[in-house]
């Protein structure tokens, strides 16, 4: 299901660019390592926010009433903040 595999991809970037943050905060990491690690948190966030982008498209599609979308903010739950 292409839908599972898209939640699976973005739980997939988040954590992968919680690993880059770990390790971009550790001192020790030689400075060429840590720019590749940005680098690489860069392309990341660049794709997580095309999927959200995606997301936000197709839920707004779906909210689709009298061939006029219907817009509706998205409200964080407690534990999202």
């Amino acid at each position: 299901m292409t839908s599972n595999r898209n939640t699976k991809g973005f739980a997939t970037k988040l954590q992968d660019l919680e690993a880059l943050v770990t390790q971009l905060e550790d001192p020790n990491t030689p400075l060429e390592q840590s720019l590749e690690d940005f680098e690489k948190g860069i392309k990341l966030i660049r794709e997580a926010q095309q999927a959200l982008r995606a997301a936000e498209l197709r839920v707004q599609t779906l909210l689709e009433q009298e061939g006029k979308p219907v817009t509706e903010p998205f409200e964080e739950g407690e534990d999202d903040q």
